[in-house]
């Protein structure tokens, strides 16, 4: 898997009136020109933006695509919460989880109130 190359089309895509000319009409072929694995290729065309965003895909340009594809905001949002759920924490990236699901990293902690105050 290339997160690097995922990114790259991308970016160029989201750029690019004629890439997504070129992508509209042949999917497939667009995808040709970057090295991306059977997973990733699929992911795009789907487009799965669930899976995108597990495999580690930015959010900022996670978004872009989503709008190409006319998923609205919310929808988009909820589809990266799924892709989590269906697939697992984000496998690499600067979303990539750290610690497990359970583990507790920055606890809430309510202050304490003096005695005699409510």
């Amino acid at each position: 898997m290339s997160l690097y190359a995922v990114q790259k089309f991308l970016f160029e895509i989201n750029r690019s009136k004629e890439m997504q000319d070129r992508y509209s009409v042949d999917q497939r072929a667009e995808l040709a020109g970057f090295d991306l694995t059977d997973e990733e290729i699929e992911a795009l065309v789907a487009p799965d933006i669930g899976k995108l965003f597990h495999l580690g895909v930015n959010g900022q340009i996670l978004m872009h695509f989503a709008a190409f594809h006319q998923i609205d905001w919310q929808d988009y949002l909820q589809r990266m919460r799924d892709g989590i759920s269906e697939h697992g924490p984000v496998r690499e990236g600067v979303y990539a989880m750290t610690t497990s699901l359970d583990e507790v990293v920055a606890p809430v902690h309510t202050p304490a109130t003096p005695e005699g105050s409510h």
